[in-house]
């Protein structure tokens, strides 16, 4: 199975209007309520690619109650911590005459120190029976930006394959641990290692110099509509899937942790890898959930993602 690790659990709520119109009632039947956080939905992903998956993670209150009937509700596997405070709720609009989307965060963790023990402890127990793990998203207030390096080395000492896929210092930190994968959007790339880098030339540059530096295995950064780059060993590919008229591309980056992982597990090469991650990620972006695809979505974009060897 693939194991998830989830540090700042959240719940979307996304309604879907034409635009938002200010000091005026919009109205729509269009909403959907869907899980939030990173590694809970790579885990999603996991279950539309017919995996099964174990997600581990904090959660609280009520909203932490209904994410996780959602997130039984795909079939997967759970062994959560109850925290104090309040899961996330991610009030997503969606403006799609515009193209755009805007986020109103509300809720947060309080996490002490023994909910992090027991957390840690679940990780522990789930390694042995996992292929890979996926330790994703940002981490809830008061914990240790070395968490997710933690878990990691945790990874590193049972033998399993993990990718990271965090911002900020959590993911400066998890970078001197070389986990199998690190991963990030660019946004997040640039803001962690101060980049200022406008033109894609100058955005690999920037990229390989961060991976010299910490001496990675592997680092994968999203791209948004511009697709992926992945610096493999010595090796750099960029994958592009063709423009999708995208519906909610929410889940999208967290789709490529999940294909990826999924195909390199199955013994594919790194552009076959990343050309099945394509198509996810495309796929991910034509339905109303958040990290919600459809397989047939992805089968029949797969042909046409192209991969290049920079």
């Amino acid at each position: 199975m693939f194991l998830t690790v989830t540090g700042n659990s959240a719940l979307d709520r996304v309604v879907f209007i034409d635009r938002f119109e200010p000091e005026t009632v919009m109205r729509t039947n269009r909403y959907t309520t869907s899980v939030g956080g990173k590694g809970f939905d790579t885990s999603v992903v996991f279950r539309a690619l017919g995996q099964t998956t174990m997600a581990v993670g904090l959660v609280a209150g009520l909203t932490g109650e209904l994410l996780h009937r959602l997130l039984e509700q795909y079939g997967m596997l759970t062994d959560l911590v109850w925290t104090d405070g309040e899961t996330r709720t991610a009030f997503v609009i969606s403006e799609t005459a515009l193209g755009r989307h805007s986020h109103i965060i509300t809720g947060a963790l309080d996490v002490k120190p023994h909910h992090l023990d027991a957390l840690v402890a679940k990780v522990r127990a789930h390694l042995g029976d996992a292929r890979w793990c996926v330790a994703a998203g940002s981490l809830a207030p008061d914990m240790s930006p070395r968490f997710f390096a933690d878990v990691a080395g945790l990874a590193h000492q049972a033998g399993v394959p993990v990718l990271v896929d965090t911002t900020g210092p959590a993911l400066a930190e998890a970078a001197r641990v070389r986990p199998t994968i690190l991963k990030s959007n660019r946004a997040e790339f640039c803001s962690t290692f101060g980049v200022q880098a406008a033109a894609r030339d100058e955005l690999i540059a920037a990229a390989r110099a961060m991976f010299r530096d910490n001496n990675l295995h592997n680092y994968v950064m999203t791209l948004g509509k511009d697709g992926i780059l992945a610096l493999a060993g010595e090796r750099t590919y960029h994958a592009i899937a063709p423009q999708q008229q995208a519906v909610n591309a929410a889940g999208a980056g967290d789709s490529v942790s999940a294909a990826l992982v999924w195909r390199l597990d199955q013994g594919d090469d790194w552009p076959a890898a990343l050309q099945w991650a394509g198509a996810v990620s495309a796929a991910v972006t034509l339905t109303e959930g958040t990290a919600d695809c459809r397989m047939e979505d992805a089968e029949r974009i797969h042909p046409d993602v192209i991969v290049t060897e920079l």
